[in-house]
């Protein structure tokens, strides 16, 4: 715009930091000095950051361009190093800021030699040990004690940033080197930073990642053996408020609450009382205002970055036993307050609801079940699921059909649970079928199973609705038995699928709450008597002794000659339902079922097991937090 005095356009002013970024990082060989001077590093470090003009220096620069102006990223990584190192305000501070963004783009380039490169970058072979040493020391000494959260918080976030953008590279090592794992506890425990707990949380999964099946990594040791409850119940707190969050997201989209809910209810199974903004820095308890200007994401970019924490969540429930205790028994002072397990089972239900829509929710959907199977494979954490202190209302989605029936009171937990993984089975049919994942489901339903038969609980549930998920998928297999047979994996899972019907049939009377039940199971099957024998054939299961699908076509021929007799004796075609279900009734007295031995023993959960599984866990957790955090710094600065 002219000024109406001079006509001439008005000077546009840039900070002095921005001048000199861009007299850091001239690409002129003769005019870059060897060595900043003293005074170009003391005003560098006095002048408050400028998050936008540094990145829009660094973030054209490809790595080759970086590489050749390595003095100067040496430069300016090393000083950054020994202003914190000092800890004189506001220089520290300041370059906690400049590290921040520095570090964000100059580990997102892709490098033909990733760590040697990076390496070269910051500080050059020959002096990498001393820097980084008294780097991660520094970092450590803020996290712990610096003067301000502000502060602890900005060295926690420069953590990040290099343990998320060197996660492949040697340079973590100087974090197991020096143990973070007490600052960050002390930063998660503490009053003042007690709501900030997101990070120090992430950070501590990543660590505790780092190539942990290739030597004993000292975060995985101090998982084991860590007891301080109240900072295990405020970690379990912030899953809680974080599953809520990352649905929240589902339910944007498409908010499927069933009708006819009392607003009490609604409280209650929605978690209104803690659900907030979307990112970890935000800690209000008011309800988020909509703004309809706002793109709603698509299902297919779900779940958010933010869910990285679910990584963290698996560590530490594999890990220690009074953590997964405390996750499971935690209750919030509010009685309208949503669990933490109740938030985290629901989330889950989203997850599996949409794992075909992208690998990435595929992969959290598992990552999740693995966690259930651990709490599953814990007697005492199944008692807790199955016990009356425990019942909770649990939103499940219901965002596609076909539904499972709403429940409007109060239940136990593992209830919730199978109507998870039950919507997961019914969702995910495809020809290209997760096999991974439908095992994990399986496993989770013959864990489920096995301690109701053990324990002799007989559980109130919609129990013909899993008999009709499982039999559906049977019947689906069975159809596309050309596509999916020769997948990896597929046959251990038929097996598993098989021998947990015949599980049900022979201890049915252990589990189900009354004879109606245990009747439709029976019912069901000798309705999929031929697609049971269409099923082994296409499979070759006769072959295959590992699996009891001759005692369900058994079961089933039994009952289907003595409803023949019953058509002749009427001189009927057709028996009615109720027929039908008094001759399933008469012919329990002549059923002999030769079930196999075991059938309600399962595998203890071994990580080894899953070790490929979890390496991909951890890349697509560690990006998707390099993604959060670079949102978190824009909006922070």
């Amino acid at each position: 715009m002219a000024s109406p005095l001079t006509l001439d356009p008005r000077p546009s002013f840039e900070p002095k930091i921005v001048s000199l970024y861009k007299n850091l990082f001239k690409e002129d060989d003769e005019e870059f000095e060897e060595e900043k001077s003293e005074g170009f590093w003391t005003e560098f470090f006095l002048l408050k950051c400028h998050a936008p003009s540094l990145k829009s220096v660094l973030e054209p620069l490809s790595p080759d361009d970086l590489l050749h102006l390595q003095p100067q990223t040496r430069q300016l990584f090393c000083r950054a190093v020994n202003c914190v190192k000092a800890g004189v305000s506001p220089s520290d501070e300041i370059a906690l800021d400049t590290l921040n963004i520095f570090l964000r783009e100059v580990l997102s380039k892709r490098y033909t030699n990733l760590s040697s490169d990076i390496i070269s970058l910051l500080t050059g072979l020959d002096n990498v040990d001393s820097i980084f040493t008294d780097f991660v020391a520094s970092l450590d000494m803020y996290i712990r004690s610096g003067r301000t959260v502000d502060v602890r918080r900005k060295a926690i976030q420069v953590a990040l940033c290099i343990a998320c953008g060197a996660f492949q590279t040697g340079l973590l090592s100087y974090f197991t080197h020096r143990d973070l794992f007490p600052a960050l506890m002390k930063f998660i425990n503490d009053p003042d930073t007690a709501e900030l707990s997101y990070e120090p949380f992430v950070l501590l999964g990543t660590l505790a990642n780092y190539n942990k099946f290739e030597f004993q990594n000292p975060y995985q040791l101090r998982l084991d053996d860590f007891v301080n409850e109240p900072t295990i119940k405020r970690i379990v707190q912030e899953i809680g408020i974080t599953c809520i969050r990352t649905r929240a997201d589902y339910i944007t989209i498409y908010d499927d609450l069933p009708e006819g809910w009392s607003l009490n209810n609604v409280l209650t199974y929605v978690g209104l009382t803690i659900l907030s903004g979307a990112g970890p820095k935000s800690r209000s308890t008011s309800p988020v205002p909509v703004n309809n200007d706002t793109p709603k994401p698509s299902f297919t970019s779900l779940p958010a970055p933010r869910a990285a924490l679910l990584l963290a969540t698996y560590d530490f429930v594999n890990s220690n036993k009074l953590f997964s205790h405390n996750f499971v028994s935690y209750t919030d002072p509010d009685p309208k307050a949503e669990s933490p397990i109740c938030a985290y089972i629901s989330l889950t239900s989203y997850l599996l609801h949409h794992a075909h829509r992208s690998s990435r929710s595929s992969l959290y959907a598992r990552l999740n079940l693995l966690v259930i199977r651990t709490l599953l494979e814990d007697q005492a954490l199944c008692k807790r699921l199955t016990s009356d202190d425990t019942k909770a209302l649990v939103r499940l989605c219901r965002q596609k059909q076909p539904h499972l029936p709403v429940v409007r009171v109060k239940r136990t937990l593992l209830t919730a649970v199978i109507d998870a993984v039950v919507d997961g089975i019914n969702h995910n049919l495809r020809k290209k079928l997760d096999v991974e994942l439908y095992s994990a489901c399986i496993g989770v339903l013959v864990r489920s199973i096995s301690f109701l038969i053990r324990s002799r609980t007989r559980l109130a549930y919609h129990w013909s609705e899993l008999w009709r998920c499982i039999l559906s998928l049977i019947r689906f297999l069975s159809s596309y038995a050309t596509d999916l047979k020769d997948l990896p994996g597929i046959h251990n899972f038929i097996d598993d699928l098989v021998n947990l019907i015949a599980l049900a049939l022979s201890a049915g009377d252990a589990f189900l709450p009354g004879a109606a039940e245990y009747d439709d199971l029976f019912y069901k099957l000798v309705e999929a008597g031929d697609v049971l024998v269409k099923f082994r054939d296409n499979y070759g299961l006769e072959h295959r002794p590992s699996n009891s699908i001759s005692t369900l076509i058994s079961v089933s021929e039994h009952y289907y000659q003595l409803i023949s007799e019953n058509q002749s004796r009427t001189k009927s075609k057709n028996l009615s339902p109720q027929q039908v279900s008094e001759v399933i009734k008469s012919g329990y007295e002549t059923l002999a079922i030769n079930s196999k031995d075991g059938l309600d023993s399962w595998e203890r959960y071994r990580e080894a097991d899953e070790r490929t599984f979890l390496k991909k866990a951890a890349r697509v957790a560690v990006g998707d937090t390099r993604e959060l955090m670079g949102t978190e710094l824009e909006a922070f600065f």
